[in-house]
């Protein structure tokens, strides 16, 4: 699975479920980011060859987006995707089977609306990352 989170709201903007942990799984985040990808401003990452190759490389200058990567080694560079990450494997992910893929991405779906529209978060003083979106702009 890839989730990509917007450090602003913390509000998962971009999802995928994939057989491999590959460029394809990140490309196919990026295809379900419902805003036009010219207002994402920067896209910070780890060194993982899954965000560092050619096809994420094309998305990225072809819609402008700043280049981030993490030192390698050091997970605090990245620590609202880590924090994000820890929250999703707890929630969703640990101590669950899934028959198919195709389960995985309907179940993954509908978490990513509840942990949008649902789910407060003490760091956006105890609102959910939409409710905290449309407060603030």
């Amino acid at each position: 699975m890839c989730v990509l989170v917007d450090l602003f709201n913390r509000e998962i903007i971009g999802y995928s479920a994939g057989v491999h942990k590959n460029a394809q799984l990140v490309y196919d985040a990026f295809a379900t980011v419902k805003t036009d990808l010219r207002k994402i401003q920067m896209f910070h990452s780890d060194r993982g060859s899954e965000f560092k190759n050619e096809l994420l490389e094309k998305v990225i200058t072809t819609f402008e987006i700043k280049r981030s990567l993490s030192m390698k080694g050091c997970p605090y560079d990245n620590a609202v995707a880590e924090a994000t990450f820890k929250i999703f494997k707890t929630e969703f992910v640990y101590g669950r089977n899934f028959d198919s893929l195709s389960q995985l991405r309907y179940e993954l779906k509908s978490y990513v609306k509840w942990f949008n529209n649902n789910r407060i978060h003490g760091s956006l003083n105890y609102m959910t990352p939409v409710e905290f979106r449309k407060l603030t702009l």
